[in-house]
């Protein structure tokens, strides 16, 4: 149903889009795709000219300067797509009015005040998800299935990895004004692409125990690490490594999950998903590409917007971002310490 309108369905008419760079401007677009008609404000969390959003300006009703002009519009939900480490206090503010959450990660990038949001949209009834898109990816769906059915037989091992070359990934920015860039704003590897602690959570289990090694160790402009290497101890009692880098020039996002019956493996790049059996001696396609490449915002937008105001959660609770971040902040207590944390 990806494309069609679901607002109706759960009565959103006005909503807020917190953060106008890239990923905010993104997820305004895919709104008025699902439904023209819906009110959008863009709150501007900095003294950004309106004018630098080009045509994207086009997208909002009204534009505002923080999150109590912002309330005005008297949205149902929003987006909070501010750097990482802004994001807790305006998702404060906004569930503090009881408006519905959809936080891009990482949740945050310490624990100041994320218990207290967690408590707060728990007590007033506000939906509370976390961006993270890559489990709306119908081939990493593929491994989670394969997972869950046990086609590996028990899982002992999963391995992780993601690299990009930092000044490649937005395209026409200077990389070193990016988030991504710089500690005040949550930057750094273990925050950026957090997405493999989420996922790989989702698919084997929840961590008991982190080993980290982080570094600086390229000529990239910033002032955060643009590497880690990071150790996790699964409660199933299976292994797994991660590894993150904002240097590899081939850009590079795969995982392999082992079991005691098989293996199953995921390329983020091609879109596929392999399952390879104790019994068959061979490798057999769960997910191979088909049409064009699937949108996972705008699939997870209309997820989201599926269950506003139901009784229903979201793929990506606020709880699950919270682990994901024990797991990032871990790893940079282990590196920093050179010790093992629990979490």
């Amino acid at each position: 149903m990806t494309g069609t309108s679901v607002l109706n369905e759960c009565d959103v008419t006005a909503a807020v889009i917190v953060g106008l760079g890239g990923l905010g401007r993104r997820h305004a677009r895919n709104l008025k795709q699902l439904n023209p008609s819906i009110r959008l404000t863009g709150c501007r969390t900095r003294s950004t000219s309106v004018e630098d959003l080009g045509e994207d300006g086009d997208l909002f009703d009204r534009i505002e300067y923080g999150i109590d002009r912002a309330l005005v519009s008297n949205p149902q939900f929003a987006v909070v797509a501010s750097p990482a480490s802004q994001h807790i206090n305006h998702a404060l503010q906004l569930a503090r009015a009881g408006v519905d959450l959809l936080i891009e990660k990482p949740l945050s990038d310490t624990f100041e005040g994320v218990q207290e949001l967690v408590d707060e949209c728990r007590q007033r009834a506000v939906k509370l998800a976390i961006g993270y898109n890559l489990r709306f990816e119908p081939s990493l769906q593929a491994v989670k299935r394969a997972v869950d059915e046990k086609l590996i037989g028990r899982v002992l091992a999963i391995r992780a990895e993601v690299g990009q070359y930092l000044p490649d990934w937005r395209p026409g920015r200077d990389y070193r004004q990016t988030v991504s860039a710089q500690a005040a704003l949550g930057g750094g590897p273990l925050l950026e692409l957090s997405h493999e602690f989420d996922y790989v959570r989702w698919l084997v289990g929840d961590v008991r125990t982190v080993v980290a090694n982080v570094g600086r160790v390229g000529d990239l402009d910033i002032d955060v690490p643009d590497v880690a290497d990071v150790l996790l101890d699964i409660e199933n009692g299976a292994l797994g490594t991660v590894h993150l880098d904002m240097l590899d020039h081939a850009s590079i996002r795969r995982c392999r999950v082992v079991g005691t019956d098989g293996t199953v493996a995921w390329n983020a790049l091609e879109r596929s998903a392999k399952l390879f059996s104790h019994g068959s001696r061979a490798w057999v396609d769960l997910a191979v590409p088909v049409g064009s490449e699937t949108d996972t915002y705008l699939t997870e937008m209309e997820h989201w917007l599926s269950f506003s105001g139901a009784n229903n959660s979201p793929i990506a609770r606020g709880e699950d971002g919270l682990k994901a971040l024990k797991i990032a902040l871990a790893a940079a207590e282990s590196a920093a310490t050179g010790r093992k944390v629990a979490l």
